[in-house]
């Protein structure tokens, strides 16, 4: 792909900040009236901690799939490669299983669950892909989509043993959602997704070099054992801060990248902004969406995030030319 001039690109990144930070003021504005509630206290303690939520979450799963498609050079590649949402997800269905109630420090007891998870599953892959001295992405790629296919079915059985009660709370879990009340979550999710976010801004010329090749990448002194390590571990930390607070979101993570190779410039040192911006935006309009559309009933995000990523998925499959 052709890269677009430096001016050109900042220009549009610059129109996408502001457009994001504009939706992110206007979302918690949307929806219906609150009725006899206290129209002050729905708008601060629910929907504007709602709204920087998924912007978070967003940017995180954003970024991460961008990471990941630079660590695979695959186009395809999401957040949920590796296995990273099928471990917390296999945490979060023990916990309703078992029903044991507790939390820890501002942790509820079902992030600690779907927390810990995700760290088994980080480690199973990692020690799998550590196998090969040269830490192969060829390796770590089929063991994440072994143990997340192993995984999911141990998700499947637990929830069939349950009680009919667990069940549909497992089943609404795995459905993804951002029900946050007050700013707590908000604030975990800022500590396992803004300092990553931050170190893969700083990584932008290793992130390019990568997705030409490892060989190539050497060549011009990036230690590619090291950074494959690296993305591989950042990526996962936030994937599972995300997927503990939130749930399984799909597709952020593969639609965000892709828009922003589009919109505004495949050189990742504009690209992972991009992407942030956009998987933010795009997750705070699914999940406005998923509040109004049948109010005052509500929609999980996760529904939408598919029914837009499946498509989107397929057009990638199909009508790709490469890696961009």
């Amino acid at each position: 792909m052709k890269l677009p001039p430096p001016s050109s690109a900042k220009r549009r990144l610059l129109l996408l900040t502001l457009a994001s930070i504009s939706l992110l003021a206007i979302a918690p504005w949307i929806g219906p009236p609150p009725g006899k509630g206290n129209p002050d206290w729905i708008f601060w303690k629910l929907r504007l901690p709602r709204a920087l939520a998924a912007a978070l979450a967003g940017a995180g799963l954003s970024a991460a799939g961008m990471g990941f498609q630079a660590l695979f050079r695959n186009p395809l590649a999401t957040p949920f490669t590796l296995g990273v949402a099928s471990g917390a997800s296999l945490g979060a269905a023990l916990y309703y299983k078992f029903g044991i109630a507790f939390s820890l420090l501002f942790l509820s007891g079902t992030t600690i669950a779907a927390l810990a998870g995700a760290l088994l599953s980080v480690l199973i892959v990692y020690k799998i892909a550590n196998l090969q001295k040269s830490f192969g992405t060829q390796t770590l790629l089929l063991a994440g989509v072994a143990i997340s296919l192993f995984f999911s079915s141990l998700i499947l059985f637990a929830q069939f043993l349950s009680s009919f009660t667990s069940s549909v709370q497992i089943l609404h879990w795995l459905m993804g959602g951002l029900d946050v009340l007050g700013y707590k979550p908000v604030l975990t999710l800022a500590v396992f997704v803004l300092p990553f976010l931050a170190l893969l801004l700083l990584r932008s010329r290793e992130l390019d070099l990568m997705t030409t090749g490892e060989d190539l990448a050497q060549s011009r002194g990036v230690n590619v054992a090291r950074a494959k390590k690296l993305l591989f571990f950042v990526n996962s930390a936030m994937v599972g801060g995300i997927v503990s607070i939130a749930g399984p979101i799909g597709f952020v993570g593969l639609i965000g990248p892709h828009l922003a190779r589009l919109l505004i410039s495949p050189s990742h040192r504009f690209l992972a902004p991009a992407s942030m911006l956009l998987g933010a935006s795009l997750l705070i309009a699914c999940d406005t969406l998923a509040r109004t559309l049948i109010a005052p009933a509500e929609l999980p995000v996760g529904i939408l995030t598919a029914l837009l990523g499946g498509p989107f998925f397929l057009w990638l499959l199909v009508g790709r030319k490469g890696f961009h």
